[in-house]
């Protein structure tokens, strides 16, 4: 149930209260906020409401879902984005740390079925399910490149003296295989900013993970404190890194020696 100081309204009244532009919210609300679309009344962007059948607004108003909507669950792209191009819909999403998530969509339940039937009777076509194959072979094909892509720029990044360049292929295969697959929500995965400097990140994060004591640490809740713990560690692994590069000779007890060698009896 919403807080005793948090009114429902119903949509209609709700949607006629709202103004162009994005206005400026509390603090609290503002670290969860998604900006929605205010120029194509009522389709809107929203955060789950405190109840069944309400969201929140952009302002922090609850509002009331109309009775003859539905929410359909996210998962189908498709019928998502048909949803969306044939009327009034809202959305659902929220914002965890960094990503967002979307927890539905909002929509007329006459249109969801009418949409829905209509998907079924196209997916039901032999020549869809071709065009599926191929999309996904196709997929496949440019994973598969980016996947050898980006272990060849790991490998540039650490540019180990020879004497440990089965060492930098062990390291580049151990990263990439964690930072590549599709849906990692790793920096490799981003496209903001080049592969060299994607490939050194992920270097640098798994051996905060892997070769530090990292994840169980107790970091005080202090703004700037975790940044700053993760400047230090990865300095700790340039400089690791720097002995490899260098041809020094390692010790047997070298975290990375250690991590390495832990990744590789996991997979055996």
């Amino acid at each position: 149930m919403p807080g005793r100081s948090e009114r429902v309204v119903p949509w209609r009244q709700g949607c006629a209260q709202h103004t162009t532009g994005v206005r400026r919210l509390p603090g609290w609300f503002q670290s969860r906020f998604v900006a929605y679309n205010t120029t194509t009344m009522p389709n809107q962007t929203f955060l789950p409401g405190p109840a069944p059948g309400t969201v929140r607004a952009a302002s922090g108003q609850i509002l009331e879902v109309p009775k003859e909507w539905e929410l359909v669950p996210p998962g189908d792209a498709a019928l998502t984005r048909r949803l969306k191009a044939a009327g009034e819909f809202w959305l659902v999403q929220e914002k965890v740390g960094r990503r967002v998530f979307s927890r539905g969509i909002w929509a007329p339940r006459e249109r969801i079925q009418q949409v829905q039937e209509s998907l079924a009777a196209e997916r039901a076509a032999p020549a869809y399910a071709k065009r599926r194959q191929a999309d996904s072979r196709r997929r496949e094909a440019q994973q598969a490149e980016y996947v050898e892509d980006f272990h060849a720029a790991v490998v540039d990044f650490l540019a180990f003296h020879g004497r440990y360049a089965e060492t930098a292929q062990c390291l580049a295969h151990a990263v990439s295989a964690h930072a590549t697959p599709v849906g990692s929500g790793t920096v490799a995965r981003t496209k903001r900013i080049p592969i060299e400097r994607r490939a050194e990140a992920a270097v640098i994060a798994w051996m905060r993970h892997q070769t530090t004591g990292y994840d169980s640490m107790r970091i005080p809740r202090v703004k700037g404190q975790r940044r700053e713990v993760r400047r230090m560690l990865a300095q700790r692994s340039r400089d690791l890194l720097a002995g490899y590069r260098r041809g020094d000779v390692i010790a047997d007890s070298c975290p990375l020696a250690c991590a390495l060698a832990s990744a590789q009896a996991r997979s055996a």
